[in-house]
């Protein structure tokens, strides 16, 4: 009869682990690769919407007469505590539900770094797994436009979800790659969490505080402003009347353009991912579990 253990895996397991599913990562067939990405990207935006809904909540804060005395919103801290919890949907999904994430796959390279994974092998399943995850994203965006979900809340999930993507084009170059780097490198760390799990409670408690900080500090994950931006790019570009009523609420909304979502931001972001999570994490865990020892 097998031991049944319910205690995590050691760091050292992990890596091992890491290292296994790294190679089975990249030794995926192209049609399943791509569709699991595609349903990645799809999950994560989940989580988006999940987390720009709950963003545009607010407290009214009525008199003893009935009537309204104001409406504030939560304060920052709490209200992006909030939204960070709530995201973790995204990767719940993925890790839970089986699917190829691009940031997540930025651990292939301890496979990669152990000689079990070519270097082309490495990059095409980048390649491969950013597309599915860019279609799924996209494919989100299309559906969550025609629902007209941006209406609900008196117009408040809309104006949002342009606020949101407004302050994401407005970064520096480097500044997108600095928030890009502090991102990945949380979601990594997630994913490795996720090594050590033997159950699923696991896997979701490894996920919920990484997700939640990097989503309350305001760092950049690439394939979640795969949604975030277009979806308010299709908002402002199709529903001018919307944009029209709701623009004075949006500062810079102007800045906002499909230019300014590739250069501004997907771009420095995904280059910041890549170092994140590829450098700061895989690599450094590779030097510590599974480097050769001269001895």
């Amino acid at each position: 009869m097998s031991e049944i253990r319910i205690d995590a895996l050691l760091p050292q397991e992990m890596a091992t682990r890491a290292e296994y599913l790294g190679v089975r990562k990249a030794e995926m067939p192209f049609l399943k690769m791509f569709m699991l990405a595609v349903l990645a990207g799809a999950f994560i935006s989940l989580g988006a919407i999940f987390a720009t809904t709950v963003g545009a909540g607010s407290i009214s804060i009525t008199a003893s007469g009935g009537e309204t005395a104001f409406t504030t919103g939560f304060p920052y801290g709490f209200n992006r505590l909030l939204i960070g919890l709530v995201f973790c949907l995204g990767l719940i999904l993925v890790v839970v539900g089986g699917a190829e994430l691009f940031t997540g796959n930025n651990l292939i390279v301890m496979a990669w770094a152990s000689g079990k994974v070519k270097g082309r092998a490495l990059l095409l399943n980048w390649l491969v797994v950013y597309l599915g995850n860019f279609l799924g994203a996209m494919g989100t965006v299309v559906l969550m436009f025609f629902s007209k979900q941006y209406l609900f809340g008196s117009n408040s999930v809309g104006i949002a979800a342009l606020r949101i993507a407004v302050a994401k084009v407005e970064f520096t170059f480097l500044q997108a790659v600095a928030l890009g780097i502090l991102c990945n490198a949380l979601v990594c760390l997630a994913v490795w969490l996720t090594f050590s799990a033997r159950s699923t409670l696991d896997k979701i408690a490894a996920i919920i505080f990484p997700i939640t900080a990097f989503v309350a500090a305001g760092f950049e994950h690439s394939i979640a402003n795969m949604y975030f931006i277009p979806y308010a790019l299709f908002i402002k570009h199709f529903d001018r009347e919307f944009t029209a009523l709701v623009g004075d609420k949006v500062a810079h909304l102007d800045k906002l353009t499909w230019e300014s979502f590739v250069f501004n931001n997907l771009i420095p972001v995904t280059i910041g991912n890549i170092i994140g999570g590829a450098v700061l994490v895989a690599a450094i865990y590779w030097a510590i579990f599974l480097r050769p020892s001269d001895g």
